[in-house]
């Protein structure tokens, strides 16, 4: 199979630059650390962490990318469809049980899978309009 690497790429700064802004003081960023019990003061340099989560996004992108090729899904709207089935369908049903079992509150819950249900979204989409 043919990867496009620059939808990777592309779909990897976008789930990236969306992380960066949802848990950022102007989105959810404040509520987050509310609930894993952290202030701002706790918040040091995080580079591994970030070098962690860009390493995620480009590993889903890639297996968006390999998944939408070999169903041959193309087009935005499949693409946004396939991604939405992804993250709501498989990553929050999985992280419900990692939720219940932790004792995650709705509202972490909410926060953690929103973030991850958008982004693979938003890699479908990505993805979808590049094989077109």
């Amino acid at each position: 199979m043919d990867f496009d690497w620059i939808a990777i790429a592309l779909s990897t700064v976008v789930a990236g630059g969306l992380g960066a802004a949802w848990y950022s003081p102007a989105l959810f960023g404040p509520a987050w650390m509310a609930e894993i019990g952290l202030d701002e003061g706790d918040a040091g340099p995080a580079g591994r962490e970030i070098a962690g989560s860009v390493f995620s996004c480009f590993v889903a992108s890639l297996a968006m990318a390999w998944l939408l090729g070999g169903l041959g899904i193309t087009g935005v709207g499949p693409g946004l469809l396939a991604g939405a089935i992804v993250g709501f369908g498989i990553v929050a049903m999985a992280m419900l049980s990692d939720a219940l079992f932790s004792g995650w509150s709705a509202r972490l819950y909410l926060i953690q899978v929103g973030y991850r249900a958008l982004y693979l979204i938003l890699i479908g989409g990505i993805q979808g309009w590049f094989a077109a």
